[in-house]
């Protein structure tokens, strides 16, 4: 036990080192070693318990079958039924709280709508849990910059659900752009084809249905009437609950750039949007962010844009792609998607041949399982995660604070010239709860 605890230890003051944020008070204490679950042996299963029993979080269930699930919480009761079948010895919660009232667990994974994240995950590692999370890791800058803290202090084995990090064709991308074959990048499009999905009408008076803890669900989000409208996937595309598109793909398509190039975070950010649909959903189905990075060690400053909704940068035709990301370095361009890259090397110039120097793991999921088990890295883990969330959620504060743009003081966490800013930067929580 003893060499369990210094290597944990070891862990936990390397992350701490190689993380720098500003220290954020927290209302609870950490875990210490002497309370923590006793470490597993490499051929005994993980107790895990589940935030989250379907959809998005059904795939990451499928991802981490392999262990031991004991705990299942879901504010919808059908939902939850049915996961409580495919695990019948799992308990069974529609409060996430309560599930941290055990002693069991080995690790959570959190798999809720955007606005629930922060509250779960932040239990979890002040516990002294591993966490895995889906992206966004957060539902504002500031949630993002208090779990990367919290993270740090824990020192416990991380993972933000952007799955595609993990793949061959986004580490061949990162190998191929970091070995210099393009050239010095300093310009950066990343484009989405898709708008908002569900056009949708704000509640009055309806009534949420028998099987579904509401008020659990709205959480520290202010309150507003139950609709379908904004409930089951739905809540992307209000203000309350998610961060429109921006915020379900800015973690897969911007992790690639902000990966290859190392980044963190943004100088300025200046968004502009507009609705493009009939609902009275609050996210733009349009909107182009555009984001400015100074130099990083021996890399140049870096202009990077992202656009949504089928905007795309001029001349984005000629590569078909609906969704893409487009490096351009002074050598060569780039173009990648989630399976596939090319290269378009300027004359005269021939891409060299890259000797792969990142590891390939077998899935997102067993990455970070691999990390609980043995103290090995996570390619998505909050250090890195929690400033890529920062800056994807700083477009929704300019398009929000009314298409600004953002001088952004990233040591204390403040927009320097939009005092007003600050209202989405960290909102008020609903009375009652507090991260």
């Amino acid at each position: 036990m003893s060499n369990s605890v210094d290597r944990r230890e070891f862990l936990k003051k390397a992350l701490i080192a190689g993380t720098a944020v500003p220290a954020l008070a927290t209302s609870l204490p950490f875990a210490t070693a002497e309370n923590e679950t006793k470490k597993k042996g490499p051929n005994e299963k993980l107790n895990l318990a589940t935030i989250g029993v379907a959809a998005r979080a059904y795939s990451n269930i499928k991802g981490t079958k392999s262990e031991n699930f004991v705990a299942l919480c879901d504010i919808d009761s059908k939902r939850l039924e049915k996961a409580a079948q495919e695990f019948p010895h799992a308990d069974t919660y529609d409060d996430y709280r309560k599930v941290f009232d055990r002693n069991d667990l080995d690790a959570v994974l959190v798999s809720t709508p955007d606005h629930m994240h922060a509250p779960a995950v932040a239990a979890a590692l002040r516990k002294g849990l591993p966490v895995y999370c889906e992206k966004p890791l957060t539902h504002s800058v500031y949630e993002a910059r208090v779990l990367t803290d919290l993270a740090a202090k824990a020192g416990v084995a991380t993972q933000m659900g952007n799955q595609i990090h993990a793949t061959d064709n986004y580490r061949t991308v990162v190998e191929t752009v970091q070995s210099g074959v393009i050239g010095p990048v300093r310009r950066v499009h990343v484009w989405l084809g898709g708008g908002v999905r569900i056009e949708g009408k704000r509640a009055k008076e309806n009534h949420p249905p028998a099987h579904v803890n509401y008020d659990q669900w709205i959480g520290p989000a202010p309150f507003r009437p139950y609709d379908e409208s904004h409930f089951h996937f739905n809540w992307r595309y209000w203000w309350d609950f998610g961060n429109g598109q921006l915020g379900d793909f800015g973690c897969h398509y911007m992790d690639l750039p902000f990966w290859a190039l190392k980044l963190k975070y943004p100088k300025t950010v200046v968004a502009v949007g507009k609705k493009g649909h009939a609902g009275e959903n609050d996210c733009p189905s349009q909107m182009r962010v555009d984001y400015e990075f100074g130099a990083r060690e021996d890399l140049p400053p870096v202009h990077m844009t992202w656009y949504h909704g089928g905007w795309k940068p001029k001349g984005a035709e000629v590569y078909e792609k609906g969704s893409a990301v487009l490096f351009e370095g002074d050598d060569g361009r780039l173009l990648a998607d989630y399976g596939t890259n090319k290269l378009f090397m300027e004359a005269g110039k021939d891409a060299n041949p890259v000797k792969p120097f990142l590891t390939r793991p077998k899935s997102h999921h067993i990455e970070w399982l691999d990390a609980i088990r043995n103290g090995t890295p996570t390619g998505s883990n909050f250090g890195y995660a929690g400033p890529l969330t920062e800056t994807v959620l700083l477009g929704n504060v300019s398009y929000r604070v009314g298409q600004k743009k953002l001088e952004w003081d990233a040591e204390n966490l403040k927009v320097t010239n939009v005092p007003e800013a600050a209202q989405y930067v960290k909102r008020e929580y609903r009375k009652g709860w507090t991260l």
